[in-house]
């Protein structure tokens, strides 16, 4: 067991962060956050309960639901091409997975709506956005940008294949990702990424 310093033998400590109610800030109505509320005191855990006053909780819902659709396909074409073990399909798969990174590139660099000021003399053609949805990361960067990781590390390694550098829009999406400790700071380590996909990646 590993030893965790002076404090080794003190229980973890646990918090509980629950939906707070209209005043911000007793127990809200949340079905999900009380079940955990519920196994948590059933199993005789100790443990603090925070309540979370959501109306001031930062917005991580995107507002464009084309920034969750745009990526949806494109770990499924990965997985289809990494554990293909056929040589005469082996560029069929590479190219729907090209495809799926061209998709996701064309909209990265098509400005979105709010990038566009209808009172300004200066045209936007190419979108300056940081992410999928604007400036701030959103859940659909949460749910995307872990699988471009995996993508990015898992086919340089067992398929030799790197996202082309054409794809400007991806790359600076993922150079200002990995500028966010958010995102660089939970990112398992690359031999741990490989080292999961290695019995499945045959060359």
């Amino acid at each position: 067991m590993a030893d965790w310093g002076p404090n080794a033998k003190q229980e973890p400590e646990i918090e509980l962060f629950v939906k707070a109610g209209f005043d911000g800030e007793s127990i809200g109505n949340c079905p999900f956050c009380q079940r955990l509320f519920m196994v948590l005191w059933l199993k005789g855990v100790k443990f603090n309960v925070t309540t979370v006053d959501m109306t001031r909780y930062p917005r991580l819902s995107p507002k464009y639901m084309e920034s969750f659709d745009v990526g949806c396909d494109i770990f499924a074409k990965f997985s289809a091409y990494i554990k293909n073990t056929q040589k005469d399909t082996n560029k069929h798969l590479e190219k729907a997975l090209l495809r799926e990174f061209k998709r996701l590139d064309i909209y990265l660099n098509t400005p979105l709506p709010d990038e566009i000021d209808q009172d300004s003399a200066e045209e936007i053609t190419e979108s300056r956005r940081l992410f999928l949805d604007g400036d701030q990361l959103t859940l659909a960067d949460c749910n995307l940008l872990p699988k471009l990781h995996i993508i990015k590390v898992v086919a340089k390694k067992y398929r030799d294949f790197d996202i082309p550098a054409e794809f400007s829009g991806v790359w600076r999406y993922l150079g200002n990702a990995y500028a966010r400790e958010e995102f660089s700071h939970t990112c398992p380590a690359d031999k741990e990424i490989e080292s999961t996909y290695a019995s499945v990646a045959k060359k």
